[in-house]
């Protein structure tokens, strides 16, 4: 039985493993392995997106971290980003995200960032996972004296705006700027429209009244088509778009077009290395980063290097070869000078920045990128199962192969986060891929699927 997917642990609210009993234990397995060799007490901090069952996950997580001696520190809703910010400002030994992400209100999840503010690596993960399923677990717990204690961060808020506004020119001025920012009801619906009113700028902030229910609901950087109304409804200069715990940022620019995770890593790598701050003049991106985009920055001498879908992989690659820029289609966006993990509020600042240098729109700054067409189809399936074992999706697969001739790409996967098969086909023509991509979609419904998401 595994625990965790590609971001941390997550499923159904109330159901396991997001259940009190499972988070009890996660919390007392991510204390014990804190508690190995050191006999000075621990810190954690522990924040959470709005989802109506971040209370009771925060609730059974810190009963699980007290009860085997270490003190916790809440902050409330914040960011996952800021989780990762503020645990290695504070110096403390783990931070928490209570979080499903871009998931509707009824899924939770819970992320784990390291005392450098890094996601787990899989070894750590392991670890905890067989922690929890131990039933012998745990053999020993601390004196009456040694249990943890709780505390709350008051100025969290504040502390991560001050460390974001810290990123670019102190004379930076958004005067003059229209923004629509989409908040999905999420983590960062006080944070950046706050951040960007202090920097002089004319914030029409939308989807900020979370309550418990509405977080991601047909809003934010997973539905697009609300931040575009308003964007062209108010005559806006640009539109920024976070998920649910806005470590993602998506823009539109100021005709309604929409700026994905793709072309912000082009526009941000073009810039850091006019720089010279472009580390190897690299940019870490993943299997899913169009190739319009290696074919854009090729032409301006920055090579694009690949890693499989997840931030937590694009990270690693950064540290292993010392880049400090890269992300994901969907937004993920790392700026690793900075911070060290996606980070949406961030990446809207330094986005805000290099247009204010530049004197432009952001229309003008991505006109030049010519993406191959791309079509995304995401199957909702009722069991998981090695798909190379399936027989018909494969033969499908190698036929739509056949058709590109060797002018595109197709990913075939399961989500690490949903009970879905992500299919991703690429080519020059977009009936080719559009043909090939609703083709495998209906195989892996009939072979997987399920009626309804």
């Amino acid at each position: 039985m595994t625990l965790f997917g590609t971001d941390g642990v997550r499923g159904l609210a109330n159901t396991f493993p997001i259940i009190p009993e499972v988070v009890v234990k996660i919390g007392m397995a991510i204390a014990e392995i804190l508690n190995k060799d050191s006999k000075s007490r621990r810190k954690v901090l522990i924040g959470k997106d709005t989802r109506l069952s971040g209370y009771l996950v925060e609730s059974a997580l810190t009963a699980g971290l007290c009860s085997m001696g270490i003190d916790v520190m809440l902050v409330g809703p914040m960011p996952s980003p800021a989780i990762a910010f503020l645990t290695r400002s504070l110096r403390l030994d783990a931070g928490v995200v209570i979080s499903a992400s871009h998931n509707p209100y009824y899924d939770n999840g819970i992320k784990i960032f390291s005392a450098s503010g890094l996601k787990l690596p899989d070894h750590l993960e392991r670890e905890i996972e067989k922690l929890v399923l131990d039933k012998s677990f745990p053999k020993s717990r601390p004196a009456d004296n040694r249990i943890g204690k709780v505390y709350r961060l008051e100025d969290s808020i504040g502390r991560y705006i001050e460390f974001i506004k810290s990123t670019v020119p102190r004379e930076l001025n958004l005067e003059g700027m229209k923004i629509v920012v989409d908040s999905a009801n999420g983590a960062a619906y006080k944070i950046t429209p706050h951040l960007l009113r202090e920097l002089g700028a004319e914030v029409i902030s939308i989807n900020d009244t979370p309550d418990g229910l509405n977080i991601n609901d047909n809003c934010g950087s997973t539905h697009m088509s609300c931040i575009k109304e308003s964007v062209l409804k108010y005559k806006a200069d640009i539109g920024i778009a976070h998920d649910g715990d806005a470590d993602r940022t998506l823009f539109v620019d100021e005709l309604g077009n929409i700026v994905d995770g793709d072309m912000i890593l082009a526009i941000c790598a073009i810039e850091l290395k006019a720089d010279n701050k472009l580390k190897n003049d690299t940019v870490v991106a993943t299997v899913m980063t169009n190739s319009g985009i290696e074919e854009y920055l090729k032409t301006k001498n920055i090579r694009l290097v690949r890693v499989q879908v997840g931030d937590r992989y694009v990270v690693e690659e950064m540290i292993k070869n010392n880049y400090n820029l890269g992300g994901e289609q969907s937004g993920h966006i790392i700026f690793f000078d900075y911070n060290t993990t996606g980070d949406g509020p961030l990446t809207a600042i330094q986005v805000l920045n290099l247009l204010k240098k530049r004197e432009k729109r952001l229309s003008e700054l991505t006109d030049k990128i010519e993406l191959y067409p791309q079509i995304l189809i995401n199957v909702p399936i009722s069991r998981k199962e090695n798909i190379e074992k399936i027989p018909e999706i494969i033969e499908a697969i190698r036929g739509g192969y056949k058709i590109l001739n060797n002018h595109g790409r197709i990913l075939v996967r399961p989500s690490g986060t949903e009970p879905k098969v992500r299919i991703m086909v690429e080519a020059k023509e977009h009936e080719s891929a559009k043909s090939i991509a609703e083709n495998i979609a209906r195989l892996v419904h009939e072979s997987l699927g399920r009626e309804t998401a």
